[in-house]
């Protein structure tokens, strides 16, 4: 978790945002603790409440989950939970608007997938 925060957003998404793709990298595994919010708000120069606000959401995914006392941790399933909802806010904020315009360009579902193959062939 060394990524810098920005002003795009709110503060405790970006430190869940953080956190999860630490997980989807294998930084974090399943069963492993996860920073305090106490260590998050000393590296990030925040408020614990801040940083709480931001694992609090994740607990409430199921993503992570508390041990009293101990800690937050990975739940298990964590990787395969955060991975449906990026693919899924993927498919609202990209794939959604890219066949709204494709339909108002009479563009067909061939020539989409031709564009789009010719198109990842140069830059996948």
């Amino acid at each position: 978790m060394n990524e810098r925060l920005t002003e795009e957003k709110s503060i405790y998404l970006q430190i869940g945002e953080m956190i999860e793709t630490d997980i989807l990298r294998g930084i974090l595994l399943e069963e492993e603790q996860v920073p305090s919010t106490n260590e998050l708000a000393r590296l990030y120069t925040i408020n614990p409440a801040t940083a709480a606000k931001g694992v609090n959401i994740l607990v409430d995914e199921g993503i992570l989950y508390k041990r009293r006392g101990i800690g937050m941790f990975v739940a298990p399933g964590a990787r395969e939970k955060i991975l449906a909802k990026r693919r899924s806010a993927f498919a609202q904020g990209h794939i959604a608007p890219l066949l709204a315009e494709a339909r108002s360009l009479g563009i067909t579902k061939e020539e989409l997938l031709k564009m789009i193959e010719e198109t990842g062939e140069t830059t996948l």
